[in-house]
């Protein structure tokens, strides 16, 4: 057998360390996210906990104690909780007293469906000579069927999931004690890892890794900040178009909302703009459909640009690199697409320039 060429050589590498990436994000990473995550923490807290240390000290015994750097770190990550979640109750009293004023007009908004309903029907005998009420008759038992349904299917589900529900619950809390754990110890022992890795045969592999995880996460920071804050405002203006009185409110929901995984705005703008349409509401309902294509390609395109520039990749390979990623690793892929490529990337330029070898 001859000797591979210079083609054959460039596809082993990029199917080799594609393939040992994959396998890092896949079967590696979740076993390390704590303390990845912890060893964040370490370095955002650390230059506030060292100054800290730095001006608060006693004398005994004509010596200087410090208090020890993983401890005035660990007091600060706790005030950061406690801070965040004094915000969390507070903004969800907020939505509460909201919500509240909301349900006065439910019955209100129940009993104009109900009559709309009722109309609808009464039309519709009328259109095709029924006999009087026999649709009315029908919706109800349709509906009234449906309650029952529902809360048949609901209280197994209920009761199934209530247990996943416990048990992820478990494990959250076990994750974050090993995150505040891990932001301790990684403060205390930060210098010790920091020669360590130094003194590693793979230091410029931890490097570059390292500077990319860095990079990646301000990009992805900045780029979800961004979207957040322009989907509320765009949520909020469409909402005062409308005049909705409750518009600022409500564009700040459906931002957060369509922040998280699996939802989005349609969540809220497109069953609105159904009802709309069915109530004949049309100028409404166009405005809510406009709203939520506007937020849809905003996101579309500010993910993949701004990712793209903060990441060092085109447009074009970001959009792809969210795609495959998120085929890949499900939601999560929406950071580990991007983060991958560009490991590829540089790792294959990297060894193609024998940066790596010792």
């Amino acid at each position: 057998m001859g000797k591979p060429s210079k083609k054959q050589k460039k596809i082993l590498l990029i199917v080799g360390i594609t393939g040992v990436v994959y396998v890092g994000f896949k079967y590696l990473l979740p076993l390390v996210i704590p303390f990845l995550a912890a060893y964040l923490f370490a370095i955002c807290l650390k230059p506030s906990a060292a100054w800290i240390q730095k001006n608060l000290y006693i004398n005994l015994k004509g010596k200087k104690r410090y208090l020890p750097i993983g401890i005035i770190g660990g007091l600060e990550f706790l005030v950061i909780l406690i801070l965040a979640g004094v915000g969390v109750y507070f903004g969800v009293e907020k939505i509460c007293r909201e919500i509240t004023l909301l349900s006065d007009n439910l019955p209100v908004w129940i009993e104009n469906l109900d009559y709309w309903m009722t109309g609808q029907c009464h039309s519709l005998e009328n259109a095709f000579g029924l006999e009087p009420n026999c649709l009315v008759r029908l919706v109800r038992e349709i509906l009234a069927g449906l309650k029952v349904k529902i809360k048949e299917t609901a209280m197994p589900f209920l009761m199934i999931n209530s247990m996943t529900v416990v048990s992820y619950t478990v494990k959250v809390m076990i994750v974050g004690v090993i995150i505040f754990l891990g932001t301790i110890l990684s403060l205390q022992e930060m210098e010790s890892l920091k020669q360590r890795r130094q003194n590693s045969i793979f230091w410029k592999e931890y490097d570059m890794i390292g500077c990319r995880l860095m990079q990646a996460g301000r990009a992805f920071v900045k780029t979800q900040g961004t979207i957040l804050l322009l989907t509320m405002f765009l949520c909020a203006l469409g909402l005062w178009i409308l005049k909705n009185p409750y518009y600022i409110i409500l564009g700040i929901f459906i931002g957060l909302l369509d922040a998280l995984p699996v939802f989005g705005t349609g969540t809220i703008l497109i069953p609105w703009a159904i009802i709309d349409f069915v109530r004949g509401n049309f100028a409404s309902g166009a405005v809510l459909i406009a709203l939520y294509l506007i937020c849809y390609f905003m996101r579309e395109f500010l993910e993949a640009k701004i990712m793209g520039n903060q990441m060092g990749l085109t447009p074009l390979e970001s959009l792809v690199s969210l795609y495959v990623g998120w085929q890949l690793f499900g939601l999560l892929g929406f950071i580990l697409g991007p983060i991958g490529l560009i490991l590829i990337e540089d790792i294959i330029e990297a060894y193609e320039n024998k940066e790596f070898t010792t």
